[in-house]
């Protein structure tokens, strides 16, 4: 770590002694320290680690423009907790350079993957929410954490191609044990109380699924779950397979996040908006709350983090934001879920979203 920091230390004063002779620089992505090269290049090292670091252009691209240059993050930024100081003074959205999509834009650099590939996102209100990310971070560091809709969207346009059947077979395998097939005891005094808000709040879901799909599911009482029909279980399976990455990508993250995959197929199917479908997640838990209370800062950052995965993962996928309760313009649902509910549970200081987010 001191020497992640002392290295960090290093370029930036390289940068600035560089700024300050007059010569002009651009971000790049990761790598080791730049190396000198004849004709006043700077060429990439060899290694990766997590440095942000500048590189100033060759002599015949002295006149440098918003196209010619990009931005790229490292590729701990799927899993860091800070990747670097903030380098750039404001973000904003702009048309894709082919015309198909968004890029978002940081000062004039045009953000890209941690693979290095252009982040073109399929519409200019989920543009707009990922620049509100970058913008919303703090002058001493660059916080992944605090971007669910960055690493969504790397993750639909670069991991999902790639292991998309991995996904579906690790989401079916999981699917005989989603948590609106199971059902708590009716003959506990502790466990009653859950069984009836179950039958009050699931079972129309479960109603649901038997005229979407055709096929009734069966419910269970057992911790190890059951088994649901194997026509029931190909009708699922073949929605997933035509999907799109981006709807995989938030299937996928909403899965995780409530421990189901009808919930998500629910929400997109439009049956489910995203307080109902929290509702649902939380049932259990809500009725311990209500009977024992709420633990401060316990309880209530696991409803706040719950509603930014959620939320985010539908926004990535625009066309379904409505029907679940998110409005497609700039109101930048997830975003502005952190900055109320997560930011002061954790010690943050959400800022007001300035007026550079323009396209």
């Amino acid at each position: 770590m001191a020497a992640t920091l002392a290295g960090r230390r290093l370029i930036l004063q390289r940068c600035a002694a560089a700024a300050a002779e007059g010569g002009r620089w651009r971000l790049l992505g990761t790598t080791a320290e730049a190396s000198s090269s004849p004709g006043g290049r700077e060429e990439a090292g060899g290694g990766g680690g997590d440095e942000i670091y500048l590189k100033k252009p060759a002599a015949a691209a002295a006149v440098t423009t918003r196209d010619e240059t990009s931005v790229a993050m490292p590729m701990s930024f799927m899993t860091g907790s800070v990747v670097g100081k903030r380098f750039y003074r404001e973000a904003t959205v702009r048309r894709a350079d082919d015309g198909n999509g968004w890029s978002v834009m940081l000062d004039y650099r045009t953000l890209k993957s941690p693979a290095k590939r252009p982040l073109k996102l399929q519409s200019r209100t989920l543009a707009m929410a990922i620049a509100a990310e970058w913008e919303y971070q703090e002058a001493d560091g660059i916080r992944p954490f605090t971007m669910p809709l960055m690493k969504l969207a790397c993750t639909a346009l670069e991991r999902v191609p790639l292991t998309r059947k991995k996904i579906i077979d690790n989401l079916m395998k999981k699917f005989h044990q989603d948590l609106v097939f199971c059902r708590s005891p009716d003959d506990n005094e502790l466990t009653v109380g859950v069984y009836q808000r179950q039958k009050e709040k699931i079972d129309p879901i479960l109603d649901w699924v038997n005229t979407e799909f055709g096929f009734k599911p069966v419910v269970y009482t057992s911790f190890f779950g059951g088994k649901q029909d194997e026509g029931l279980a190909n009708a699922v399976e073949t929605v997933l397979k035509n999907t799109t990455d981006f709807e995989l990508a938030s299937i996928d993250a909403m899965a995780a996040a409530a421990h189901s995959l009808v919930i998500p197929l629910a929400i997109f199917r439009g049956k489910l908006g995203i307080e109902q479908a929290i509702e649902l997640i939380r049932l259990e838990e809500d009725h311990q709350v209500d009977r024992w209370g709420l633990v401060e800062g316990g309880h209530d950052v696991d409803i706040a983090d719950l509603k930014v995965q959620m939320s985010s993962a539908v926004r990535i996928y625009g066309p379904v934001a409505t029907n679940a309760g998110i409005c497609p313009a700039a109101t930048l649902a997830s975003w502005s879920i952190w900055c109320a509910d997560v930011a002061p549970s954790v010690g943050a200081d959400p800022r007001e979203k300035r007026e550079c987010l323009k396209s």
